[in-house]
């Protein structure tokens, strides 16, 4: 049931109203003046105001400035406006503009979009809350000492404006690590702008960070802000960093060290408020012995080291996070779904884990959505989660005479998520160097690897 406010000292117009609104089921509240229907806008949770442009103690522009700071939309109504009222009340935001007597069909319009803005409002709302509560380092689970020891590091570190460098494998968490790190600073009411170094050209990246001007290369139509400004009193993400180029490494320095940038194509420099974190799965310490980092830019983002270690080498932790993914998604598909068998469970510490937490998670809700119990048995796990299996289809089987023919490109999936995780297991989640020895650009096997949930 909506809840719709009416500011106006004409009773007339609540009378008027009314009967318009009847069909939506609305609780309606009334003020006489701008004061006090500000006072019940402060302290009732209204999903949309009407007001009149002209309301005493307080004016429609007042109630729309101070009601656009809750996200609540303000419909002004008057019997008197002129062209100028109408685009002041656009300029400050108002859902829309009657004049009175109201036109049903027109009211009814205004007031739908006013409340379709206020429940997708609400929406947001709710999944940030839900988000944010989900990222608290509170909920982080391990029984592993040495990320213990991390998660202390993290709460000292968090509140300051040091600049944090996360390393570990592909899939372990450095992402929820950062937005945790985010969300326990004095910084968690900004903006958190994450940026994947790695999934960008080279020539685009630049621009995706530090913005462009008009002109400055084709297709550059207008001027566009990059990501650093967008995270300006917040925090910006960059993972993958050991990808970035050195022209990009330079640039970053400048950034990092003097708080200013300056736009692709432009001279001006621009001030940033910016806390940064990085996050690489490289050894940047090797790639500064090979020259492929520079040393001066390793130094400056190595303030602060958090290490994440792969699943493999925290198998205590593999029960505890089955557990967990298992109760939130349970809960968010909505499936009576509480536990494991032995079996089961059994297998999920045996597997490798070369994809790790994110491997995981994404097993626990494929098995999540397939049982057909309220527990998770061996049946309801990937086949091959723990390697070859009797009865997993190979080359031998696939060519036997009374084999199942299957589409070739199918038939060669298997085999091929095999391979993938193997040399990603044997490079300890490098994407660089698995690309590298599979004989494939990072991109192409970036693109597996999502099609095989391997990310």
């Amino acid at each position: 049931m909506p809840k719709i406010l009416i500011i106006d000292p004409d009773p007339q117009t609540r009378d008027a109203l009314e009967p318009l609104l009847a069909d939506r089921d609305a609780q309606i509240a009334d003020a006489l003046d701008g004061a006090r229907g500000l006072e019940l806008a402060a302290t009732e949770n209204f999903d949309l105001v009407i007001a009149e442009l002209h309301a005493p103690e307080a004016d429609g522009m007042q109630i729309v400035e101070r009601c656009g700071e809750s996200g609540i939309p303000v419909i002004l109504v008057t019997a008197f406006c002129s062209a100028e009222d109408r685009v002041a009340a656009t300029r400050a935001g108002a859902s829309d503009f009657l004049s009175k007597p109201f036109i049903p069909d027109q009211l009814q319009l205004a007031v739908s979009k006013a409340l379709d803005h206020s429940s997708l409002v609400r929406e947001n709302r709710d999944l940030r809350e839900a988000l944010d509560d989900r990222l608290r380092l509170d909920n982080y689970v391990s029984t592993d000492p040495r990320m213990h020891k991390t998660l202390k590091t993290v709460r000292s570190v968090a509140p300051t404006r040091t600049t944090v460098l996360i390393t570990g494998e592909s899939g372990t968490g450095k992402t929820l690590l950062a937005r945790g790190i985010h969300g326990a600073s004095d910084r968690a009411s900004g903006p958190f702008v994450e940026v994947n170094c790695g999934a960008l050209p080279e020539n685009l990246l630049e621009s995706e960070l530090f913005g462009h001007v008009r002109g400055a290369f084709t297709g550059a139509v207008k001027d566009r802000p990059g990501k650093f400004e967008a995270a300006d009193g917040g925090t910006i993400f960059l993972d993958e960093i050991g990808t970035a180029s050195q022209s990009l490494q330079v640039k970053l320095l400048r950034v990092l060290q003097e708080r200013q940038l300056e736009r692709v194509g432009d001279s001006r420099r621009i001030s940033v408020d910016v806390r940064v974190i990085l996050a690489t799965n490289l050894d940047l310490k090797k790639a500064v012995e090979d020259g492929d980092f520079r040393e001066d830019l390793y130094y400056r983002i190595n303030v602060v080291e958090l290490h994440v270690p792969p699943l493999r080498e925290r198998t205590g932790d593999v029960v505890a996070l089955a557990e967990h993914f298992l109760t939130r998604i349970a809960a968010d598909i909505g499936k009576d779904v509480r536990g494991f068998s032995s079996d089961a469970l059994e297998r999920l510490c045996r597997a490798p884990w070369p994809g790790n937490v994110r491997q995981l998670e994404n097993v626990i809700e494929r098995a999540v959505v397939l049982a057909e119990g309220s527990t998770i048995g061996i049946h309801d796990l990937p086949p091959d989660l723990s390697g070859p299996t009797p009865g997993r289809i190979g080359p031998e089987s696939l060519l036997a005479e009374d084999a199942h023919l299957m589409p070739l490109k199918q038939a060669l999936e298997g085999p091929e998520k095999l391979i993938i995780e193997r040399a990603l297991a044997h490079h300890g989640g490098n994407r660089q160097e698995t690309a590298r020895s599979l004989g494939v650009n990072r991109s192409t096997l970036f693109n597996k690897m999502r099609k095989f949930d391997l990310l």
